[in-house]
């Protein structure tokens, strides 16, 4: 089954609304080229959101508006928090959960990424959830059980057609900011036993249909290997996407 390709934006706290309206009109030729091929996402810190959803609609720009997270009631005295209902007021399609780095600075666990991930669908958009080893994990043998505990958590209580729409990004934590990456090979493992989780826990049809990023170190000149992984379906990209120009050459190799 041919799975169409997605390349993700991850501004993490980064770019003024200014910045983030910049970068998306340097970003419109690639997306004109390749928008059809490819569902390109952006994801501004929530300052930015407006002001880039504004640009994507005038310009025309062929992309999608993501949240980089949010917090799973619905309204309430949460300080500093946004909900699903916010972001879907802001025209946001996609809202990443489980990040690595909010699971290790803000105490995101398995129950509340599965908790804001649900949320998420309740509102009619679509989570992006992030699983992926600690390199002491790896070092040990032991990716296959992590990733399992997490891709069991963050699905519980998810139904089939849930389930087709997700993304998952499998983001190696060692491979984060390091420079380090894993090889395409050892991605492909990782994604494949994702996907046979999915198939094992619902079905056959809805694992092939749901769509698995890769992250970790992408830039303009790995991604390409990447993404002719068998079940590799994109990108999700941190600093490669903070420059419009090495964020295109990447969404172009996804073309």
């Amino acid at each position: 089954m041919t799975r169409k390709k997605m390349v993700v934006a991850n501004w993490k706290m980064n770019k003024t609304s200014a910045e983030g309206v910049s970068f998306v009109q340097e970003l419109r030729e690639t997306a004109r080229a390749c928008g059809k091929e490819v569902d390109i996402v952006i994801a501004p810190p929530f300052t930015a959101l407006r002001a880039v959803a504004t640009v994507i609609g005038l310009d025309k720009v062929k992309a999608d508006l993501a949240a980089q997270d949010m917090y799973f009631e619905a309204d309430g005295a949460f300080t500093g928090e946004v909900s699903a209902r916010m972001l879907k007021a802001e025209h946001v399609d996609y809202v990443i959960v489980g990040h690595s780095e909010r699971r290790q600075h803000f105490g995101d666990t398995d129950e509340i990424v599965n908790r804001k991930a649900r949320a998420v669908f309740d509102a009619g958009m679509t989570p992006i959830v992030c699983c992926g080893e600690p390199e002491e994990v790896r070092d040990e043998g032991e990716t296959g059980t992590w990733i399992s505990d997490q891709i069991h958590a963050a699905t519980e209580s998810m139904t089939s057609e849930m389930i087709s729409r997700l993304v998952i990004a499998y983001e190696p934590i060692w491979a984060i900011g390091t420079g380090k990456t894993a090889t395409p090979a050892t991605a492909q493992v990782t994604c494949e036993l994702i996907r046979a989780l999915v198939a094992e826990k619902f079905d056959e049809g809805v694992a092939r249909t749901m769509r698995i990023l890769y992250g970790g170190s992408v830039t303009q000149f790995n991604a390409y290997v990447f993404m002719g992984e068998n079940d590799i379906d994109g990108a999700l990209v941190g600093g490669a996407a903070l420059d419009a120009e090495s964020f295109s050459k990447i969404v172009q190799a996804a073309c």
